[in-house]
């Protein structure tokens, strides 16, 4: 089904009733959408786009922080036959233009927050945009743009006669960026159809699960985990902002069951109970049930930790990547606590294999590139040919991943393939570093890459963020890390904060840009 004709089956089945709560702890507000009005509005949208020229195919840019409006924006821009293509909303204005550009986009959709980058690339936008339209409040509204308000205020409720087929065009999602220039993925409305279905196959919502939604919309992952609860009819939270007291006092108000965390999120969870800032006790959490995490490795010291805290809490992680329609394609699976640390086995209605580079199964325990295959395998990279024959084979989309198989038939997420240091001849995965030195109860934050060297080729690279309150020294670290085989101790160590981007990756192209060189760090020899 359609997920367009999803939200309309929701709105007959659940008219009056709250599909989505926004809110806004920093100014104290509160704003909901019954399932009625999110339908109606998504009509409102689509016929909007129409009305001013805008025709099946043609490809909408969304530009927007996560409010209200996001997802009655993005399902008008597919009932009316249009592409939506949500954009980064960090992304500098040359990549904004950039994206824009290849997707030779037709409509412009975007917040107050963007105005300077929009102004700056306007003139060459121009050359395909038709239609600007902002949301956000007319007073500083650009004289080129529609309000949205005013705008979807004058078209009527009813679906616009646009018939969608499941094999068609639906979106395209551009990667974060994190390997090099983002390619635009384009996904199908089977592809869409198809994460509802697995998400909710591997969370078992049901329409009294309430979703806390925190990452940003406009990434597959956000969108594709709330698609568990859109399927069932079952509300959700968006909450702007990551202070873990709003995320505790959000849980505990709006009676939330389902939370998707990043990484950091969790560990600043976690540090705030530690130091006695957030005390449970203020909360009513017991209808909490899952808390799952995804879009990069997880340390299983920090689901430990989190298991001591919330024992009753059911846990996943899952792997995902926008080319395989965010998250799924490998899951740990709640029933699998006890492997935690792996990323799983094959999501619902998928397969996997590991290779090596010339595309053959290595055996169990050695490590290759992990390849997957399932109804959630983008169509191809938007006219980019080149760089999607070398990412899907067969129907198979190399993940770009190094993972090893166990015994026991679960895979472990090992490193990126564009991350292997290579030092001395000896592959080093910086994953497994950064795991180990997850266990100092002293580091907040970690991350490993490879720099230069004239004798080995490469070496490893710690950066370390030290948990506030605690120092650590150069000598701490050595002795901490002589439980390592020696070519994988790193030989650089610097204390600075680890970048890290809307859906919690390590920003390590920054890392290397900026430590390419220096001398100013701690050098073990």
């Amino acid at each position: 089904m359609l997920i367009t004709e999803i939200l309309a089956r929701n709105a007959r089945m659940y008219a009056d009733e709250i599909a989505l709560i926004e809110r806004d702890p920093a100014h104290g507000k509160r704003t909901t959408l019954t399932w009625q009005a999110f339908d109606r509005q998504a009509n409102q949208v689509a016929r909007a786009l129409m009305a001013n020229g805008i025709l099946p195919g043609d490809r909408v840019v969304q530009l927007l922080t996560n409010c209200l409006e996001w997802l009655p924006i993005y399902f008008g821009i597919l009932r009316c036959g249009a592409m939506a293509v949500p954009l980064n909303f960090r992304f500098v204005a040359a990549t904004i233009e950039n994206c824009s550009t290849l997707a030779e986009a037709k409509a412009f959709i975007f917040g107050p927050e963007f105005i300077d980058r929009v102004n700056e690339i306007k003139p060459r936008l121009d050359r395909t945009v038709r239609l600007y339209i902002f949301v956000g409040p007319d007073d500083v509204r650009p004289a080129y743009a529609h309000g949205y308000e005013k705008l979807i205020r004058e078209q009527p409720f009813h679906a616009s006669e646009v018939n969608l087929d499941l094999s068609g065009d639906a979106a395209l999602y551009f990667t974060s960026g994190t390997t090099g220039t983002p390619k635009g993925a384009l996904l199908t409305h089977r592809n869409l159809e198809a994460a509802c279905i697995i998400e909710n196959h591997h969370h078992r919502q049901s329409h009294d699960d309430n979703f806390l939604c925190i990452p940003p919309l406009y990434h597959t992952g956000a969108k594709m985990h709330w698609f568990g609860n859109f399927i069932v009819g079952a509300k959700a939270v968006i909450l702007k902002g990551i202070e873990p007291h709003w995320i505790l006092e959000t849980v505990s108000q709006e009676q939330v069951t389902v939370v998707w965390l990043l990484v950091p999120w969790a560990m600043d969870i976690l540090f705030a109970i530690e130091s006695g800032d957030l005390k449970l006790r203020d909360y009513k959490l017991d209808q909490w049930r899952l808390m799952h995490i995804g879009a990069q490795p997880v340390p299983p010291s920090l689901i430990k930790e989190w298991l001591k805290i919330f024992p009753h809490h059911q846990y996943d992680t899952n792997y995902g990547l926008t080319e395989a329609t965010g998250p799924g394609c490998i899951h740990l699976g709640i029933e699998n606590i006890h492997k935690v640390g792996a990323i799983g086995k094959p999501g619902f209605d998928w397969e996997f294999n590991i290779v090596d580079d010339q595309f053959n199964p290595v055996p169990a325990g050695m490590p290759g590139e992990l390849i997957v295959k399932g109804p959630g395998v983008m169509k191809c990279y938007y006219r980019n040919a080149q760089a999607t024959s070398q990412a899907i084979r067969d129907g198979w989309l190399l993940t770009g991943d190094i993972a090893r198989l166990d015994t026991n038939g679960f895979i472990w997420l090992i490193d990126r393939k564009k991350d292997v240091i290579i030092t001395g001849g000896e592959n080093v995965y910086p994953v497994e570093i950064e795991d180990f030195l997850q266990h100092h109860p002293k580091i907040q934050d970690v991350a490993v890459i490879g720099l230069p060297s004239l004798r080995l080729g490469e070496i490893a690279t710690a950066i370390i963020k030290i948990k506030p309150g605690h120092t650590l020294d150069k000598e701490e670290i050595i002795r901490f890390c002589d439980s390592l085989p020696r070519y994988k101790r790193p030989r650089k160590i610097f204390f600075d904060e680890v970048p890290r981007n809307p859906t919690g990756k390590i920003e390590k192209p920054k890392l290397r840009i900026k430590y390419a060189g220096s001398r100013e760090s701690f050098q073990i020899k």
